[in-house]
C-alpha cells in the first residue's frame, strides 16, 4: 500500500520539487511506494486529513496529527542522509 506525503513549500512549486523527486526516488530505492502532493504551505489544514507524511521546506504554523520532517536538507546537501533516512524511518512505521 502506498504511503500518502505532501510536500510543502512556501509556493508548492519551487523546492517542494527538488525534494519531492530525492524523496520519491530514495523511497522507491528502499521498497516504498509513495503517492504525493505538493502545495504550499496555507493549503496544508485542508489537505493533510489521511496523510502519512508532511516534508517542508518552510515552517508550517499548525497544530497537526500527522509527522513533520524538515526537508531544507535535502535542498542545501548538509544532513541530506539523515533525513531521507528519517523519512523512510517514519514511512515503514506500522509495516
Amino acid at each position: 500500500m502506498a504511503k500518502k506525503v505532501l510536500f510543502v513549500c512556501a509556493t508548492g512549486i519551487a523546492t517542494s520539487t527538488v525534494v519531492t523527486e530525492k524523496v520519491v526516488e530514495y523511497c522507491k530505492e528502499n521498497g516504498v511506494k509513495v503517492d504525493y502532493q505538493q502545495i504550499n504551505v496555507s493549503a496544508v489544514p485542508s489537505n493533510s486529513e489521511g496523510v502519512d507524511l508532511i516534508v517542508s521546506t518552510t515552517n508550517i504554523p499548525y497544530k497537526l496529527d500527522v509527522p513533520v520532517v524538515n526537508g531544507l536538507a535535502i535542498i542545501t546537501g548538509f544532513g541530506e542522509t539523515e533525513v531521507l533516512n528519517q523519512i523512510l524511518s517514519i514511512l515503514k512505521e506500522g509495516e
